[in-house]
Parts: C-alpha cells; sequence; structure tokens
C-alpha cells in the first residue's frame, strides 16, 4: 500500500470539500446570520487538513494508484469528507458535540438522513443549506465529483469508479471514466434544476424547494422543516417529490440511454420492471391496510400517504408527510423489508439493491431447478444475459455480510440499552441509509438520544451501507496494507 499516494489524492478531495462550504456561506451573509465566522474558520481548518496531506503525499503520482490504494482511498475519502463537513455544526455551537457533528455529517455524506438536531426550523439557514448539500456531495459520489473535475487522478480513475459506484457490476456510460462521471453529474444536475423548478411552481420559496431538491435527488432525505415534507399538507408538493425521489432511486445509466433516445430502455431492463413492481405491490398493501384500519378519510389520502412513505423509505430517501409510527403493524413489517432491499444498482438509493435480491431469487430457482433436474444446467439469467459464477458468489457473499453486520449492529445497540425495536430498525435504517427508523427513531423524532457509543456505531453503518460493505472491511485486512 502506497500511503504517500492516499495522502496525495486524500488532500485534492478534503480541497474539494471545503471548497463547497463557500456556498452556504452565501446564505449566511444573506441572512446576516450568527454562523458567518464557523464557516470561515471551518474553510481554514479544512483547508489546513487538505495541505497538510497534500504535502505528506508530495512526491506521490495519483497515476500510479492501484487497485488496494483505490478501496482504501474510497472509504477514506468518505470519512475526511466528514471530519471536515461536520466542522460548520461543532464549530458553530449546532450541535453540542463533535460526535453529534460527526453523526449529521456522515450520516448527509452518507444520504443517510439520520438526524440528531432537535430543533431544525430555528438553525441559520446556512446550516441547513450544508446539510442539504452534504446529501447532494454523497448521492452521485464524492470520488465521482472529483473524477469529474479532477483529471490528474489518471488511470486510477477507474479503480476509484469501480469502488464507490453501487451495484454489483458498475457500469461506464463511455470508454472515458471522467467522461462518464462528467455525464452522470449532467444527469444528476438536470434533476435537481427540474424538481426545483416544479417546486417552486407548487408555491414553496427557493430555499425550500433548493433544500428539499438537494435532498431529494440524493435520496438523503434532510428536510429544513421539523416536520418534514409533511410540513406543507400539500399533495402537489408530496407526488412531485414522490416522482422524483423514484426516479433517483433508479439507474442512472438508464436515464442516460433514455435521454440518449434509445426508447423505453427503464421498462426493457428487468431490475427496473422488480423495482417498480415492488413500489406498486407495497403501495398498494399499505393503502388497503390505512383504508382498513380507517387511518385515513377516503382512498385517495391513503393512496397519497402511502405511495409517498412507501417510495421514500424504498429509495432510501427518508422524507416523511406523516407518522407512520401509528400505522397498522402490517406496514412497519413492509417498510423494513423495504429498508433491506434499496433501489436499483447505479443510482443514488441504499439497501442491498434490487438487482442483487433478483439475483439471488433466481439463484435460488436454479438450485431448485438442481434438484430436480440433477442433470440439468439452469444459469443465473438476467435481461437474457447469464450472470458469471463469481458475480453470483459475490452477490451470495453480500447478502451474508449484510445481514451479519445488521445483526451485530442491533446487538451491539441493545448491549448499550437500547430496545429491541429501536436497536433493529436503527441498525437497518443506517445500514440501508435510509435514516428514519421505527419507535423512538421514527419519521417525526431523531436520533439525539441515542448513546454515545451507539452513534459511532451508526456511522460505521452508514459508511458500510454507502459504500456497499467491501471497500470499508478491507481496509481493515492486514493483507491490503503489506508491500
Amino acid at each position: 500500500m502506497h500511503l504517500a499516494i492516499l495522502c496525495r489524492t486524500l488532500s485534492f478531495v478534503t480541497a474539494v470539500v471545503t471548497a463547497f462550504q463557500f456556498l452556504p456561506m452565501i446564505w449566511s451573509i444573506h441572512d446576516a446570520a450568527s454562523d458567518l465566522n464557523p464557516f470561515i474558520a471551518a474553510l481554514g481548518v479544512g483547508s489546513a487538513i487538505s495541505g497538510l496531506l497534500f504535502i505528506a503525499g508530495r512526491e506521490a503520482n495519483p497515476r500510479d494508484m492501484g487497485l488496494r490504494e483505490a478501496f482504501a482511498m474510497v472509504t477514506l475519502a468518505w470519512v475526511c469528507a466528514s471530519v471536515v463537513g461536520a466542522l460548520p455544526y461543532w464549530i458553530s455551537g449546532t450541535l453540542p458535540t463533535y460526535t453529534d457533528a460527526f453523526f449529521e455529517a456522515m450520516s448527509g455524506f452518507s444520504t443517510t438522513g439520520a438526524t440528531v438536531l432537535v430543533h431544525i426550523e430555528g438553525t441559520p439557514r446556512g446550516i441547513l443549506f450544508w446539510r442539504s448539500l452534504t446529501q447532494w456531495l454523497g448521492g452521485m459520489g464524492i470520488i465521482v465529483l472529483s473524477l469529474a473535475v479532477l483529471p490528474m487522478l489518471g488511470m486510477g480513475g477507474m479503480a476509484l469508479f469501480k469502488a464507490e459506484i453501487p451495484g454489483p457490476v458498475p457500469e461506464k456510460l463511455t470508454p472515458r471514466v471522467q467522461h462518464s462521471a462528467l455525464l452522470l453529474w449532467g444527469i444528476y444536475v438536470l434533476l435537481t434544476a427540474a424538481q426545483t423548478g416544479a417546486l417552486l411552481a407548487g408555491g414553496l420559496s427557493f430555499f425550500d424547494a433548493l433544500t428539499h431538491s438537494l435532498s431529494t435527488v440524493a435520496t438523503g432525505g434532510f428536510s429544513p422543516l421539523n416536520q418534514s415534507v409533511g410540513h406543507y399538507q400539500n399533495a402537489y408538493v408530496e407526488w412531485v417529490i414522490a416522482f422524483f425521489m423514484f426516479f433517483s432511486g433508479a439507474s442512472f445509466p438508464l436515464h442516460y440511454r433514455f435521454l440518449m433516445g434509445r426508447g423505453p430502455v427503464h421498462w426493457r431492463d428487468p431490475e427496473f420492471r422488480l423495482y417498480a413492481g415492488i413500489t406498486v405491490g407495497a403501495t398498494a398493501v399499505v393503502t388497503v391496510s390505512l383504508l382498513s384500519s380507517k387511518v385515513c378519510d377516503g382512498f385517495a389520502e391513503a393512496l397519497r400517504y402511502a405511495a409517498f412513505q412507501v417510495v421514500s423509505i424504498f429509495t432510501s430517501t427518508g422524507f416523511a408527510t406523516a407518522n407512520y409510527i401509528h400505522w397498522p403493524g402490517v406496514t412497519h413489517f413492509i417498510f423494513l423489508i423495504l429498508m433491506f432491499v434499496g433501489g436499483c444498482a447505479g443510482s443514488t438509493g441504499g439497501g442491498m439493491k434490487t438487482i442483487r435480491v433478483l439475483l439471488v431469487w433466481r439463484q435460488a430457482r436454479s438450485e431448485l431447478m438442481h434438484l430436480v433436474h440433477p442433470r440439468g444446467v439452469f444459469p443465473v439469467r438476467v435481461g437474457g444475459v447469464s450472470m458469471r459464477n463469481s458475480t453470483v458468489a459475490t452477490v451470495t457473499a453480500f447478502f451474508t455480510l449484510y445481514v451479519g453486520l445488521f445483526a451485530l449492529s442491533a446487538l451491539a445497540l441493545t448491549g448499550l440499552g437500547m430496545g429491541i425495536l429501536d436497536a433493529a430498525s436503527g441498525a437497518a435504517a443506517c445500514l440501508g441509509n435510509v435514516g428514519p427508523g421505527l419507535g423512538s427513531l421514527g419519521p417525526m423524532d431523531n436520533y439525539a438520544g441515542v448513546p454515545f457509543l451507539g452513534k459511532w456505531i451508526l456511522c460505521f453503518d452508514m459508511l458500510l451501507g454507502r459504500l456497499e460493505i467491501y471497500p470499508v472491511l478491507l481496509v481493515f485486512l492486514r493483507g491490503a496494507w503489506r508491500g
């Protein structure tokens, strides 16, 4: 492992994250708010950290980066981003401890949306904009952003791209990694601008429209309002946000091919069909449950609440329009399953990803066919393409690790004194990058009451979930650092 290469590349990433702190300062200056000086101080500290890392790696060439450095770099980049991103919360006194500030920053960059901020609407707009901006930066990926703006990463770029893009088979849009990164960010910006315009048309202020759009396309869920999207009680706003949450949870390469005029590529994709089918099915069950329990007045209201909550949790966004803690138990069970499944590969959504669920199901079906026809050959196919045995094995191992890490996290949280429902739903919500859980961690509550060590456990879960386990665990393997 070449530590100098890691330091040199981390200095670039830290500089990019630090530079973005200029944007929330615009709101601080406009409002003459008290968070202006903390942002200036955070800029200074972030720049100093970037400078020290650059000096430590000044002799290294990022183009010499290998696969081991790439995996370590991705994990360390997200940690460094959270270290720097926590500074405005901590220096301004918005959050009382650095642990809380780091939790909020990691939740932002990992697009989890779990918050420890209690009085959201009483917080300066610069800080609130920074919360949403961290999610937007983390949604498409800090490394993907760096690849788009830092061509000096060179040949190491493909290794970084593979290490950060979610899904079992990372997909480039063009042969050049930097061009692919630029195209992905272009689609990302287009969706953000389109949603901002649609929300402005619905009567929202520019600040509210922009912050909700930044969090929506990132499937993050941070809102500048205590009651999240439910504050508006506006059907138009809810359907607009639900629409953009749904398409942000779908594959961005599919969006690219659609924009290039290649026809109904979404419906031809088996993962998207399953993703849409689960959304429709879960919405139907929750709607019927709300009607039968008389939680809502009429079909239209039940459908609206059900669709929004299902899409929000399934895509791991975490916005809420109702306190579903008081809904029937069957809805809680459905939401818990959706937390584990997550959006599509190549999206900003969290969870295991729909493609992995599809692969595991078809692998199970293949094994059942083998029992009936021992001499038959039943390959695992997705979209008419036979999956390699190594891909299927990797997905199966991912499932095993995911469930095992969830169980260990929930066990550790219960050992710290949390209730079983809070511990299990909190671990599932943070590992799946969903945000709100069940019980006392529900959509109208927060994570402020989680014990000190519990917050660090959940931060680790957020990192594992956003980087899909393997890059993070590789950092802890001794063999990865030798040589």
